[in-house]
């Protein structure tokens, strides 16, 4: 985990070109994983995106604070880490959190499709594009992602975390694991 902040920056500049599909739930460093890659594409009837941490007494640190402001505006970004909770598909697609939306039946031939035609130009023209784009649009900086990395680990130890935590599970009759499913359901009541 130590090395996240760099690995997650690296991907976004890597020369090469990210395609995150998404057919289930991306939450807290799931879905910091998935806004780091170049595009996002969600099944609509089974994916949901969240960041969870701020339920829990933390804050996102592994580029939620970052990449979600990047991808669908302040005031989007922070309903998403403010509220915890899980969106769908066609939200984050309305949010600009994801590319598409598409039916579950669909997204494997559409993301293949796109893959396998990417893969067929110039690797130098996609290396090039993606650099330009990214000055366009600036991805975060490595101290950017370290900055919230740091948070989390530091609110992580605290006091209200812990005892958050400990509520949570309480709540849950002993396990997180099994209530994994339905997690935002158990705090913010």
């Amino acid at each position: 985990m130590q090395s996240w902040p760099g690995f997650s920056h690296w991907l976004t500049n890597a020369p090469v070109v990210t395609i995150a599909k998404i057919r289930g739930r991306a939450r807290g460093i799931g879905n910091e994983f998935i806004c780091a890659c170049d595009m996002r594409f969600a099944s609509s009837e089974r994916a949901r995106l969240c960041q969870i941490e701020v339920g829990f007494g933390l804050v996102p640190g592994g580029g939620g604070l970052e990449w979600l402001p990047r991808h669908v505006g302040r005031g989007r970004a922070l309903e998403a880490v403010l509220s915890a909770d899980d969106f769908d598909a066609d939200t984050a697609e309305r949010y600009g959190w994801v590319n598409r939306a598409l039916p579950d039946t669909e997204l494997d031939d559409y993301v293949d499709h796109l893959a396998c035609r990417i893969a067929t130009f110039d690797a130098s023209a996609i290396a090039t594009a993606k650099q330009l784009i990214g000055k366009a649009q600036p991805t975060p900086a490595k101290s950017e992602l370290a900055e919230s990395f740091g948070a989390i680990r530091a609110l992580r130890r605290g006091e209200p975390a812990q005892r958050l935590a400990a509520e949570l599970r309480e709540r849950a009759g002993g396990s997180l694991a099994p209530a994994e499913l339905d997690l935002p359901q158990l705090y913010g009541q």
